[in-house]
């Protein structure tokens, strides 16, 4: 068993760990019992920080899009306030993102599913998303603030449909990147013009 770490960094080894089992053995391997065997720690203490399966499912799906969500945020930091320039950071770190992941975050998303927690979890997950790009690309729109929201809506179930062909091997990441900053600036820009 391993040493006694606080709370905080326990649970960041355990996920850290899930995440491996993901990767390597897929999420049909990734139960409690398991995680516990490969973290080197009792079974009780993987309980103590996901109560169930659901729970470590949902903790792990949570915390890839947290650091997801993170690295395109450093991506925007220096980017100029235009559409193209946004739209092309946006896209790219998104498929980056997918990329480092692999199918380990649709395996995760589609695990997910047939529980009511987990479906709610997603949700959550995909209204932050949709929070994240409104922000990101109202500077450099003309829409009002709801029909921006709803092209969001769209742009994100672009990038998860491009993501998931790009990690099945359909298309490159470069690709999938070029066409979601296509599909972003058409959108906005098609906008614009109908608004003026």
């Amino acid at each position: 068993m391993t040493n006694k770490l606080p709370r905080a960094d326990r649970r960041t080894q355990l996920l850290d760990t899930a995440y491996t089992i993901v990767r390597e053995h897929g999420t049909d391997a990734l139960t409690l019992g398991n995680l516990a065997k490969e973290a080197g720690v009792s079974k009780p203490i993987a309980y103590s920080h996901f109560e169930t399966r659901s729970g470590l499912l949902i903790a792990l799906y949570q915390e890839i899009n947290e650091r997801r969500l993170a690295a395109v945020a450093a991506d925007l930091t220096d980017t100029p306030a235009n559409l193209p320039a946004v739209a092309c950071v946006i896209a790219a770190a998104y498929m980056a993102c997918h990329a480092a992941l692999g199918s380990e975050w649709h395996a995760i998303n589609a695990a997910m599913q047939g529980d009511a927690a987990m479906h709610a979890c997603h949700e959550r997950i995909v209204n932050g998303y949709v929070d994240f790009f409104h922000e990101a690309l109202a500077p450099v729109s003309s829409l009002e603030s709801e029909p921006l929201r709803r092209r969001c809506i769209g742009i994100i179930g672009a990038a998860e449909a491009l993501s998931a062909a790009m990690v099945r091997g359909h298309v490159s990441e470069r690709l999938a990147a070029a066409d979601l900053e296509s599909l972003i600036v058409a959108v906005l820009a098609q906008a614009a013009n109908a608004v003026n």
